[in-house]
């Protein structure tokens, strides 16, 4: 492995740590919005959680995508 791939595979496993630490982020929030009691600050949070969740595991399955096909490269 050279030098820059160790640099690419860092950055790559970095971006999906920072992904998976978002998306549980948004999955507390989400579990913590049903222990709300006012309707309004309810559905707000409800709604952000679920639209950090719905970017995270996007950027989550690109990151993925994009460490396979890294992987498929450098097998070749």
């Amino acid at each position: 492995m050279q030098t820059s791939s160790l640099w690419v595979w860092g950055r790559l496993i970095a971006l999906i740590i920072v992904g998976l630490g978002f998306l549980g982020f948004g999955i507390a929030l989400l579990i913590s919005a049903y222990q709300l009691t006012d309707p309004f600050v309810f559905v707000l949070t409800f709604f952000s959680s679920n639209f950090i969740i719905l970017i995270s595991a996007a950027l989550l399955i690109g990151f993925l995508i994009r460490a396979v096909n890294l992987r498929k490269l450098e097998d070749e």
